[in-house]
């Protein structure tokens, strides 16, 4: 089955998402890829939703609320009848308090999970207010904590408004950045104008060369940081052994979570940060278990998976 590819724009309040958002589109039709879109609005009204009308006929909006939070339930019915258009490209716009990864941990329910993949993590950051934001002075510690995070976790690092502040200020939010997150590509720009050929020229070279449709397959990993691991269980295991595992992957381990079948029935679980839940499902299909952490080591956990799978097998 073909993947599609996934670009999650994050970033706080007024940082330029859906400013990105229509540039994007229209490079998008430029390439002659057909694009799809899942927004996502904390009030009531429908005012980005209205800015893009036009710019892309595949639409999905979830409005008041956060599709990390309240909304997290609707996300796989607006993400299926967007993929029933068969798109060649999803664009996810968050709202700002949104924690990215949450996102991620959404698009890894059976619905979704064989059919789409995150390409790309693009946090935008507001350089006239960030340091504010972040500190603990002038905002709530929640507040803190989500506009960390979604600088943490970003794959592509948009400093926007970059020409309301001093170079003084610039090389305080640089400094701030490296603190957060050393590794994902900054770019400084005003009106969210960057350069957008690496967002659309990461796929394989067969692919670059025919820009007709940007396709992928199964065996075509993601670029992201935040990456999610699917492990498959042939046999039945124990709830220690696999919570003994999971303990092992952090702190890179965000989230996990996967249906297990055993004796007594089939278990939901789902582990946030030391917790790990068991409960009752009525899935019937193919047992699995998926990891979502930042920078994990894919091989090395296939491999000590296996081992677990083989042991339990054995025993």
């Amino acid at each position: 089955m073909v993947k599609v590819p996934v670009f999650i724009l994050s970033g706080f309040l007024g940082s330029g998402k859906t400013t990105l958002l229509e540039r994007l589109l229209v490079e998008s039709e430029k390439r002659k890829l057909k694009s799809a879109v899942l927004m996502n609005e904390m009030g009531k009204t429908d005012t980005d939703g209205q800015m893009i009308s036009g710019k892309s006929h595949q639409v999905e909006k979830l409005l008041d609320g956060c599709m990390c939070c309240n909304k997290k339930s609707e996300v796989v019915h607006c993400m299926e009848t967007l993929l029933a258009r068969k798109p060649d490209i999803l664009f996810i716009e968050l709202t700002g308090v949104a924690n990215p990864e949450e996102v991620v941990d959404s698009l890894t329910e059976p619905q979704l999970i064989n059919r789409v993949y995150v390409k790309k993590i693009i946090t935008l950051i507001d350089a006239e207010n960030i340091l504010a934001y972040n500190s603990l002075f002038e905002s709530d510690r929640e507040l803190v904590k989500t506009t960390r995070r979604q600088v943490e976790v970003g794959d592509f690092l948009i400093v926007n408004k970059i020409d309301l502040v001093s170079d003084s200020k610039k090389a305080k939010i640089e400094k701030f950045i490296k603190r957060l997150n050393s590794v994902a590509k900054t770019v400084f720009s005003t009106y969210s104008e960057v350069e957008l050929d690496s967002f659309f020229n990461t796929a394989p070279p067969s692919i670059q060369r025919n820009r007709m449709r940007l396709k992928t397959n199964d065996h075509h990993h993601s670029f992201s940081r935040v990456k999610s691991i699917t492990l498959s269980l042939s046999t039945q295991t124990r709830k220690k052994d696999i919570e003994r595992f999971l303990k092992k992957w952090k702190p890179r381990l965000l989230r996990a979570k996967g249906y297990v079948h055993f004796e007594n029935g089939t278990y939901l679980m789902q582990q946030a940060m030391k917790r790990v839940q068991w409960s009752r499902a009525l899935f019937l299909g193919e047992p699995y278990i998926v990891l979502i952490g930042i920078d994990l080591h894919e091989e090395e956990i296939k491999e000590d998976w296996a081992r677990l799978v083989e042991k339990a097998t054995v025993g």
